[in-house]
């Protein structure tokens, strides 16, 4: 018994974690859901690392020399995985959407201006909408 707990042991040193993912989740796609999520966990932490990199000063006592580098790109890929996580960021605080209530009502006037078109804006709902019937009957 000793000799097999030994292989057990061995066998689950060696399968390292994409082994123990294998063994825990047995459906192909939630695995594949897995690593995608770990990979994009490497680039937003590879480069959040960067982006901080870029705009601190490290003290001369480590001996880094001061990176000169444009942080465009890894701003984009920064952002872009956090979209990916649902995380976006707002340009106006308190609007809805991305668009404020005053510039909502702007659109709204500027296409009744140039289309002809009517814009109903109900409030209130239940709305049943029913053919009127006529009282005279011939």
């Amino acid at each position: 018994m000793t000799e097999e707990a030994k292989k057990t042991q061995e066998e689950a040193k060696k399968k390292g974690l994409l082994g123990k993912l294998k063994e825990t989740v047995d459906d192909k796609e939630e695995q594949l859901a897995i690593l995608s999520t770990f990979v994009r966990l490497g680039i937003l932490i590879w480069s959040g690392g960067i982006l901080t990199l870029a705009y601190i000063k490290l003290p001369p006592a480590l001996g880094i020399p001061e990176q000169k580098l444009d942080p465009t790109f890894i701003a984009s890929v920064f952002t872009g995985v956090l979209a990916t996580f649902g995380v976006q960021a707002g340009k106006k605080a308190g609007a809805a959407g991305g668009i404020s209530k005053a510039d909502l009502q702007k659109l709204i006037d500027a296409a009744a201006s140039t289309a002809p078109s009517q814009t109903i804006r109900i409030e209130q709902s239940p709305l049943v909408l029913q053919p009127k019937t006529d009282a005279k009957t011939d």
